[in-house]
């Protein structure tokens, strides 16, 4: 299981307490920030109770913490900042296995902007657009091993020895009817992270079998399955 995946289960098991849970949804349905005695008093709970689980969904990234003056007053004798709670600017999504459809929208997205100011074919520009995502994880990965790093993006790699197979294919749901489109995007991300990680030793090719991602890493020198 990759690292966001670990985070975003981690994060939604808080939510399993039942107390935590109502919690958290009283202070998302609240358009202002709101303090612990507000909570305290909505839910019916101790204000020492309603503390620890906001504390607790503080360090989960559920919410986050902010310091105003209630009254608005400010300067000296308005007194200290109250603590107050709202929802946190992260968002979590779970899948299993890992998929990763916001990337995949986001590099649509942006292929379908740049072919509208430039005239380029779209398909160009998600090519494009893929290389230069991959790259980009590659050269932040710099010194890892290809297998370590595809493992924390969700693919699940298998070491078959001079090969890797990929277990999963985060885009998977894309695949049915887009095969082609949302195959070559793999490509071309996968072959510009090995480019970013500096491995020579691999390049990405098509190899689609059922069960497994359309793309497979092989030597170098390999020929292209047939």
């Amino acid at each position: 299981m990759d690292r966001v995946q670990q985070s975003g289960i981690a994060a939604v098991a808080v939510l399993g307490e039942p107390t935590r849970s109502r919690l958290y949804d009283y202070v998302v349905s609240r358009r202002e920030p709101v303090g612990r005695d507000e909570v305290a008093a909505a839910l019916g709970i101790a204000r020492t109770t309603a503390a620890f689980h906001l504390e607790r969904l503080v360090e989960d990234g559920l919410l986050d913490v902010e310091f105003a003056r209630r009254s608005g007053r400010s300067g000296p004798g308005a007194g200290r900042p109250a603590k107050l709670y709202r929802r946190a600017d992260r968002q979590i999504e779970v899948t299993l296995p890992a998929r990763r459809y916001e990337l995949a929208s986001r590099l649509l997205a942006e292929a379908i902007d740049e072919a509208d100011r430039t005239g380029e074919s779209p398909r160009a520009a998600l090519s494009r657009r893929a290389a230069h995502q991959g790259r980009r994880i590659g050269e932040d990965s710099a010194g890892k091993p290809a297998a370590e790093v595809l493992a924390e993006h969700g693919f699940e790699p298998v070491d078959e020895g001079a090969t890797i197979r990929l277990g999963n294919c985060p885009f998977h749901a894309l695949v049915g009817g887009h095969t082609d489109l949302v195959c070559g995007m793999n490509l071309d991300l996968l072959t510009a992270l090995l480019e970013g990680l500096g491995d020579s030793s691999r390049r990405a090719c098509l190899d689609p079998e059922p069960g497994f991602c359309c793309v497979r890493l092989v030597p170098s020198d390999r020929m292209d399955p047939a």
